[in-house]
């Protein structure tokens, strides 16, 4: 076979190189080389096609899946050697045929070769060539990689021109192929700043390929598109900004070229920004990611991309400065963050992410200062900064400060404007971001150290500003400038009210006038929020203040006259919203109802929001959502899940930019406006929490809280920026955690423990959650744990345990000084109280700071929370973890003894998570062994049991007085409190404490002096004086009451060690019984029998203690006769059933002794009286015994007899003195309460009258009711209360009334009788007109008592009686003239008359004709009518006349109006006001003088 035939069939069936790759294989000797290289001379000179013969020199044995961009990896485009023939031999080879043929052809070697690679070139490029696609096939590639390959080669060797080569490559091209032109670059042949520098029409075809390229859709992804970008930009960027000391005139031309290419691509951007609604091109977001540092960086220097992107942000906030300031101040609005296309925000995030905030703020300023800007852009460029940094707010606050002070200094306009614009666009992203507008324009001009406030002129400059922006202002920034305006001196108020005048006038043109205005309004300047949305914010406000002051505030009641516009049509159509109303009236149904009292609600507006609010109860919740637009929703959802599949990679900007779209979806659900939808917003919220859920869950599985992003945090700040969203969301956990904790599985529960811990680390930026009121987000959370039940302690515990693991972990990624606003206290409390109650072993070691010694710290109580562990297993994971026990030093993380009785009484014992004696060991445990010897500080007790003993005695009273009040009228629960278990702790602990007083005899105060002392401070607490005040402290006694009667007796009286023996001390009883049970008697004056005998029985055991039992039971009862008649009444009263019991019971502690002598006169007493009412003849009373003793026996005996009051006469007149008085108590008690015990009050009105009969001769009786002159009958008062005893006044005349003419004179006869008759009738007359039994004001002035002596009169006149009111006005220049009935008044000319003049039988004042002749006289007489009040009498008397009195006062120190009354009395009336007129009694001075009369 010939040389040439075999050349003719190789290229047939193998290349040249494997055929040479196989030759060498066969024969590898050295020696055969010389002639294997002469051989393929031979055959390279019969080859006529060099093109061909470059085409098979250049290829190597290359696998099929070999990347040809895999130079892209390598620098320079230098590659590993490949198998085959070595490149440089097969250049060898063409180099020399190269130069032969040159020879020949008489042409350089350079340029033969750089034909033979255009042609191929050519060849490689046009096959199959694709102009859709654009980029080359997979084949041409491999081929251009391989020709490059070999050119480099020649390259190498001197054979190939590179500037020639590109010069034939342009000549037959008119746009040159970028990605050949890449190859070149890739193959350092011809480098891209060459080619940019050589060649002059470089810029127009460079950006005409890079728009093209972007614009094409590879068909296999685009990894050659962006990395041909990446490359191309790459040395665009390092050729225009990379600094050079002394740059050439070529250098310097090749970096404008550059920075024209890439301010064309950048302005092409901001172009289809412009032009392309959502979503954006596909296009322009490719070009876009050239801008990420990563892949620019791969070619230049952090210096360098630095200048790249700050020029690039200078020319995009510089492009087209078309928008003017007055187009800025109206357009704003539309130019936030979550509005702005997402292209513009995406470019500013990744220019702003090689700067700090700072950086970009001065270059910003910078900007503004010296350059005209595209408005739109730099405040766009500022929200992105806003909602993606969250440090620029503090950054943003110091830029306004200093444009502010620039601005004043130099009165400089565009600084001013510029503050102006900044701060609102920062408030348009919400508060979470930037405070509102209204927030910024107070803190900078509401004070008096704002800069407007220096001078005069700068006042002016700040009014004038303002006034040249009212044209443009959107309505919404005029009212924040008008509600909270600026600070302006008293003496420059006029230039202040020029400018309010101008602003209301603009609100007026734009139909939005100032009557339209919210009455609490804070605007944040977004303009979003309409009228009726305001409205709502208002009314949340208004109701909030009611709640907190229980009256309506004064700025409600100021719109309601001065703004009726907006009052009627906007506040009350919003507070009157149709809702379902609440079982029980709730802040908002009390407002309404006060604001309806003070006729402020039109009656028919209020009828359509009863009916409308009645309607809505019975509708269909589900009907109801029906309607409802899902779109929103569904938008939400879609965010919320690309959120979700967002947490992995994001960064914190991306973070940022999602959640500022998710905060704009959640306004159109809840835009604060009156329409309500709870189907839709119910929705919303389970969308969000089941999306936070997902996320903690996702985010969890790769990594623990302290290792991950702060999206939780960023999160929860986007739900805290709506006070609706966030009011309902806390609602919905809180219905979670109460009512349906069942459902919640373990994902869902870490899930919401992490939000929880959320909410609280975010609630200072946060508002108040209103409930009953308003609370913080974490307390609204804790009450909402109930640990009542078995379930409900489990449930609780799981989610604290999640919520504290979730915290605790996350505190690690903050700083020290933030680790606790992720610990909510209410949960820490929580499972102090639950983990020892349900883990007997974790009380072996109780919480203390820094656990104990010697043990490692266990692992991170996250890892067993989110591993699914048991809860055991996590909660002593958790309760072991060193963090968790060192929390235990703060003082809101404790949990003191009074919070864990009243969690413990909360417990319901039918349904409790432990036995009777498991919870029986637990409160031992806890009384005694943690919270007893636990510093007071820390919220135990330091040792001492008296301290232990006040707090079980005050919790059982609360849980008593709290079942009292929630099972008034309702049978209790029948699985029942833990009160007993509580109780029977405090039996325990007050007998150990006698037990340990009685042997060691200390002299500090003993358990009998604990229990009153206790008693005393909780009575104190209702120390104001009025009706609730003494039923508040009459609940006290009784809960008190009830604990004591469950105590020993003999705790109640004190043995005090006296020399050898024992005395009996009952100064604390008598003091306790007389100044707290005797307000609280029901009936008046009579301790209850069980309470009787409690102290009684107390009083035996106590003496039985002593050396002589007897006598100092008959010292100790001698002292209670004396000091404490109501237990000495009580005793008498109830002696029948109490003197078995005594008798026994002493029997018992004195070996069968029988009762003291003191005590057995009790008995003798009661035999006594009843021996009186049964008629015996008059037995001799026991000599020892006291009168009031005996008045009680005789009270007791003669209740409800018919046949009482016999042998009267005989009885010694200070025993009938107590007796009368008891029945008075009777009758008394019979007025206040008429439908009761009705035979008993005439039996005791019966008796009354006979006694009356027997004393009425004598004086006694009247000290009754002279509280001052008692004498030896002080002691009733120790038995009644002090209300009891103000209504006296009222038992005396009402006694006087039902006697007979002849027995009402014998009585005014008596002596002393005006002297208690007129404070009587005093005190009667002011408890009718303060309408209670306050003590009544020191009256100095006349005018007052005569307005309750006519005021009285008025409604306490007989039946038979004709009371008349007439009544006139003079003016001081007037003569002094005394008006009588029948006298004409017409003299007094220009006076103005004011007639009494009867109405539905109501006296009305209304004002008579000025000038007129009209006389004043009484209204015709008609027939009596019924009158209210209280009855003086049911029979009439006409032994009292009647008279007229004319009494003329001084005028009142304020108008100097002078009143003349005329008033009808009875003479006896009349009497008793002379004598109080002429006594000065009440240091009232008498009102007549010379130039008055009075006339009968």
């Amino acid at each position: 076979m010939s040389a040439s035939d075999s050349c003719e069939a190789a290229p047939e069936k193998r290349t040249l190189s494997s055929l040479l790759a196989g030759r060498v294989a066969k024969r590898p000797k050295r020696e055969d080389a010389g002639g294997l290289q002469q051989a393929a001379i031979q055959l390279l000179e019969q080859q006529q096609n060099i093109c061909a013969l470059l085409r098979e020199v250049g290829v190597s044995e290359r696998p099929s899946d070999t990347d040809p961009w895999d130079v892209l990896h390598t620098r320079n485009g230098e590659q590993k050697p490949t198998g085959g023939v070595p490149s440089a031999a097969s250049a060898a080879l063409l180099v020399r045929e190269l130069r032969r043929r040159a020879r020949r052809l008489g042409v350089p070697v350079a340029a033969l070769s750089v034909t033979m690679v255009v042609e191929r070139l050519k060849e490689i490029v046009g096959e199959g060539e694709d102009e859709a696609r654009g980029l080359l096939t997979s084949s041409q590639r491999v081929q251009l990689c391989v020709l490059l390959e070999s050119s480099r080669e020649l390259l190498s060797q001197g054979a190939l021109c590179p500037k020639l080569l590109w010069q034939e490559y342009r000549r037959d091209q008119r746009v040159p192929d970028l990605e050949v032109v890449c190859h070149l670059h890739f193959y350092n042949i011809l480098t891209l700043r060459h080619i940019i520098e050589s060649d002059e029409d470089a810029r127009p075809w460079l950006v005409s390929q890079l728009k093209a390229l972007c614009g094409w859709t590879p068909a296999r992804g685009g990894e050659e598109t962006k990395k041909m970008l990446s490359t191309v930009v790459g040395v665009l960027v390092g050729s225009g900004f990379e600094l050079s000391p002394r740059p050439a005139a070529a250098d310097r031309k090749a970096q404008l070229l550059c920075c024209s290419a890439l301010d064309d691509l950048l302005f092409w951007l901001l172009d289809t920004v412009e032009r392309s609604p959502m979503p954006p091109c596909a296009a322009a977001e490719l070009w876009l990611e050239v801008f990420d540092a990563s892949l620019c960086g791969v070619s230049a220097s952090g210096e360098t991309l630095q200048r790249f992107f700050t020029h690039s942000l200078t020319q995009t906030l510089t492009y087209k400065p078309q928008l003017t300031v007055s187009d800025a101040v109206a357009l704003q609005n539309e130019w936030t963050f979550a509005k702005s296309n997402a292209l513009l925000t995406s470019l500013f995030r990744k220019l702003a992410v090689v700067f700090g905030v700072e950086q970009l703020l001065r270059h910003l300023r910078q900007v503004l200062e010296t350059r005209e800007v595209n408005w739109k852009h730099v405040l766009c460029f500022l929200s992105t900064l806003l909602v993606c940094n969250p440090g620029a707010q503090l950054r943003l606050r110091e830029l306004l400060s200093g444009l502010l002070s620039s601005a004043f200094e130099g009165y400089d306009l565009e600084s001013m404007i510029t503050a102006f614009l900044l701060a609102r666009q920062g408030a348009l992203e919400g508060p979470a971001v930037f405070p509102s507008y209204g927030s910024w324009f107070k803190m900078s001009f509401g004070g008096g150290g704002g800069p407007h406030a220096a001078s005069k002129k700068s006042l002016v400059f700040l009014l004038k500003f303002l006034s040249d922006l009212v044209p443009f202002e959107p309505p919404q920034y005029l009212k924040v400038h008008i509600l909270q305006s600026p600070y302006v001196p008293v003496k420059h108020r006029s230039l202040l009210m020029e400018y309010v005048s101008l602003a209301k006038t603009r609100l007026a043109d734009l139909k939005e006038p100032v009557e339209d205005m919210g009455l609490y309004e804070d605007v944040s300047g977004e303009g979003a929020a309409s009228l009726q949305g305001q409205a709502v914010q208002d009314v949340e406000k208004a109701v909030s203040l009611f709640e907190s002051t229980g009256r309506i505030s004064a700025t409600v009641m100021e719109a309601s006259i001065f703004r009726r516009p907006y009052f009627l049509t906007r506040f009350l159509p919003a507070l009157l919203r149709p809702r379902t109303l609440p079982v029980q009236a709730d802040a908002r149904t009390s407002f309404i109802e006060a604001l309806r009292k003070a006729d402020k609600v039109p009656a028919a507006q209020y009828s359509q929001y009863v009916e409308s609010c009645q309607k809505r109860r019975h509708e269909d919740a589900g009907a109801a959502c029906s309607d409802t637009d899902d779109e929103p929703v569904e938008a939400l959802s879609v965010q919320l899940q690309e959120l979700t599949q967002l947490l992995d990679e994001a960064s914190e900007g991306e973070l940022s930019a999602r959640l500022s779209r998710i905060a704009h979806a959640l306004s159109a659900v809840f835009p604060g406006g009156p329409v309500e939808l709870p189907g839709r917003r119910a929705t919303v919220v389970d969308v969000i929490l089941r999306s936070f859920c997902q996320c903690v869950i996702n985010a969890s599985r790769a990594k623990p809280p302290n290792k991950q992003s702060s999206w939780a945090s960023m999160f929860v700040g986007t739900l805290l920026g709506n006070a609706e969203l966030l009011s309902a969301l806390v609602h919905r956990l809180r219905d979670l955690f109460r009512n349906q904790a069942s459902s919640l599985g373990a994902a869902h529960q870490l899930g919401l423990a992490a939000l929880a811990v959320h909410l609280h680390a975010g609630a200072p930026r946060g508002p108040p959650v209103r409930l009953l009121g308003p609370v913080r987000v974490d307390e609204a959370l804790s009450s909402a744990l109930a640990c009542g039940t078995r379930a409900g302690m489990l449930f609780c515990v799981r989610l604290c345990v999640a919520a504290l693991s979730y915290g605790i972990c996350r505190g690690d990624a903050v700083p020290p000084e933030q680790r606790q606003d992720y610990v909510l206290s209410g949960f820490y409390k929580k499972l102090l109280y639950l983990i020892p109650r349900l883990s007997p072993e974790t009380r072996a070691s109780p919480v203390a700071a820094g656990g104990p010694r010697g043990q490692e710290p266990p692992p991170g109580p996250w890892l067993g929370a989110a591993a699914g562990a048991t809860w055991r297993e996590a909660a002593g994971s958790l309760w072991r973890h060193p963090a968790f026990r060192q929390l235990q030093r703060e003082p809101q993380y404790q949990l003191p003894l009074s919070e864990w009785l009243a969690a413990e009484l909360s417990v319901q014992r039918g349904d409790d998570a432990l036995s009777d004696p498991e919870r029986q060991e637990y409160q031992q445990w806890a009384c005694w062994e943690l919270y007893l010897p636990r510093p007071e500080e820390q919220g135990g007790c330091g040792g001492d049991t008296r301290i232990l003993c006040s707090h079980l005695l005050r919790a059982v009273m609360d849980q008593q007085l709290s079942r009292s009040v929630e099972t008034q009228d309702v049978r209790v629960s029948v699985t029942g409190t833990c009160l007993p278990d509580i109780l029977s702790r405090l039996q325990e602990l007050v007998y150990e404490m006698q037990v340990t007083d009685l042997r060691h005899g200390t002299g500090r105060p003993g358990v009998c002096d604990l229990l009153l002392e206790s008693a005393s401070r909780r009575c104190a607490s209702s120390a104001p004086a009025g009706v609730s005040a003494e039923l508040g402290l009459q609940r006290v006694l009784d809960a008190w009451n009830r604990v004591v009667l469950a105590l020993p007796a003999a705790l109640l009286v004190k043995v005090k060690p006296d020399g050898g023996g024992a005395t009996l001390e009952v100064d604390a009883l008598v003091e306790h019984v007389n100044r707290l049970q005797r307000r609280a008697c029901s009936p008046v004056g009579l301790l209850s029998c069980h309470l009787t005998s409690h102290f009684l029985r107390g009083l035996l055991c106590a003496g039985a203690r002593c050396g002589r039992p007897g006598e100092e039971v008959n010292n100790a009862w001698s002292q209670i006769s004396v000091c404490c008649p109501l237990l000495l009444v009580s005793a008498a009263h109830w002696w029948e059933r109490l003197s078995p019991v005594l008798s026994s019971l002493w029997r018992r502690l004195c070996d069968g002794e029988l009762l003291p002598a003191q005590l057995q006169l009790l008995e003798d007493c009661r035999t006594w009286a009843c021996r009186l009412e049964e008629g015996q003849l008059l037995p001799a009373a026991p000599a020892a015994a006291a009168a009031l003793l005996l008045a009680a026996s005789l009270h007791r005996a003669w209740r409800g007899s018919v046949s009482g009051g016999r042998g009267l006469s005989e009885l010694h007149r200070q025993v009938l003195v107590f007796l009368l008085f008891l029945c008075v108590k009777d009758h008394l008690s019979s007025l206040l309460d008429p439908q009761e015990e009705t035979p008993r009050g005439a039996a005791s009105a019966a008796l009354c009258s006979d006694l009356l009969l027997a004393l009425v001769d004598c004086a006694d009786w009247l000290l009754l009711f002279h509280p001052s002159e008692r004498g030896v009958y002080q002691p009733i008062a120790a038995v009644m209360s002090d209300q009891f005893a103000r209504l006296m006044p009222w038992a005396f005349y009402s006694l006087l009334l039902r006697q007979s003419a002849e027995l009402r004179r014998r009585a005014a006869r008596s002596p002393g009788f005006l002297r208690t008759a007129v404070p009587c009738y005093a005190g009667l007359l002011r408890l009718f007109l303060e309408g209670g039994v306050a003590e009544p004001p020191q009256v100095s002035e006349p005018r007052l008592f005569i307005f309750y002596f006519f005021g009285a009169g008025r409604r306490w006149g007989e039946k038979n009686a004709e009371f008349v009111f007439s009544g006139g006005a003079f003016r001081d220049s007037e003569p002094r003239q005394t008006v009588s009935p029948g006298s004409d008044p017409a003299d007094a000319a220009g006076r103005r008359v004011l007639q009494w003049t009867q109405g539905a039988g109501v006296p009305v004042l209304r004002p008579g004709p000025r000038g007129g002749s009209g006389s004043l006289h009484a209204p015709p007489a008609r027939e009596p009518q019924p009158r209210d009040g209280l009855p003086l009498t049911d029979a009439k008397t006409p032994d009292l006349l009647t008279c007229t009195l004319v009494v003329l006062t001084r005028p009142p120190p304020r108008n100097g109006t002078k009143y003349c009354f005329v008033k009808r009395i009875p003479t006896f009336y009349l009497y008793v006001f002379f004598y109080i007129m002429h006594t000065g009694h009440m240091n009232i001075r008498s009102p007549f003088s010379a130039n008055s009369n009075v006339t009968q």
